[in-house]
């Protein structure tokens, strides 16, 4: 079974990431599969907003720590150096680098943590149901945020309670995420794919000129455009990728599943 897939819902493309063994945790094939998908949909005349949905009852746990435990240091930075020109660069997570020209709706149940929080962020909106869970669970294996996530969680939330979310890494649950802003609506269980579904088709609805012109002005307003952003952060966080392999091998042994400390 193919780890990511692509459904039309007429002027709305559904992009369903299905890794239930690890719960939706990507590895690099899947990262490029997502990152395909989305500038798939950008390039498709006919599909105006598209969902970003984890099956089987979660968004996405991460980065697949197993899988990394595997890779060599130098093979993920020297696949992932990109510069702030590129028109299409690939994110550890696949598509968190890209600015789309259309919106992306995030349909968030059960976890979405570590790498999973950061491509919810990258999306324009997130539907969260209620006992679906954020976090940066990374934090505790050494795994740095260079899927956006110090760029966009201080632009979303603000700086006093990114820090806090970045630094502890501890679980954010719904009505939290609520309150600072990190969702724009929470829905019973089981309804976020329904719920993100609909708010796509009154997206797709408006003129669409409009719409893209007024969403791409917001994203480019900040002082640091946001590829530069994103350059700075992965500078930054590659050098900690030898010890982010290091406790992907300490995940992958069994330490700290389930977002426990030890």
């Amino acid at each position: 079974m193919d780890s990511v897939r692509i459904e039309k819902n007429g002027p709305v493309t559904v992009v369903v990431l299905d890794r239930r063994e690890v719960c939706n945790a990507v590895d690099p094939g899947t990262a490029r599969r997502l990152h395909e998908a989305f500038v798939a949909f950008d390039a498709d005349d006919a599909s105006s907003v598209a969902v970003f949905h984890g099956e089987h009852g979660h968004f996405c746990a991460g980065w697949d720590l197993r899988a990394g435990a595997q890779l060599d240091p130098a093979a993920i930075t020297g696949d992932l150096e990109f510069g702030p020109d590129h028109p299409h660069p690939l994110g550890p997570m696949g598509p968190s680098r890209l600015l789309l020209s259309k919106p992306v709706v995030a349909s968030v149940a059960g976890a979405a943590v570590a790498g999973g929080l950061e491509l919810a962020l990258w999306c324009d909106m997130r539907v969260m149901e209620d006992d679906a869970y954020f976090g940066v669970y990374c934090r505790r294996f050494g795994v740095p945020l260079i899927d956006g996530g110090t760029v966009r969680l201080p632009r979303l939330v603000g700086m006093g309670h990114a820090m806090d979310l970045i630094l502890t890494g501890r679980r954010v649950d719904s009505a939290e995420a609520l309150r600072i802003g990190l969702c724009n609506r929470v829905v019973p269980h089981g309804q976020a794919l329904p719920a993100a579904l609909a708010i796509a088709q009154q997206l797709a609805a408006f003129p669409q000129g409009a719409l893209r012109a007024d969403r791409l002005s917001a994203h480019l307003q900040w002082d640091l455009p946001l590829a530069q952003a994103l350059q700075q952060e992965w500078q930054s966080g590659k050098a900690c990728i030898p010890e982010a392999l290091q406790g992907a091998a300490r995940f992958a042994s069994g330490e700290g599943r389930h977002g426990r400390s030890g």
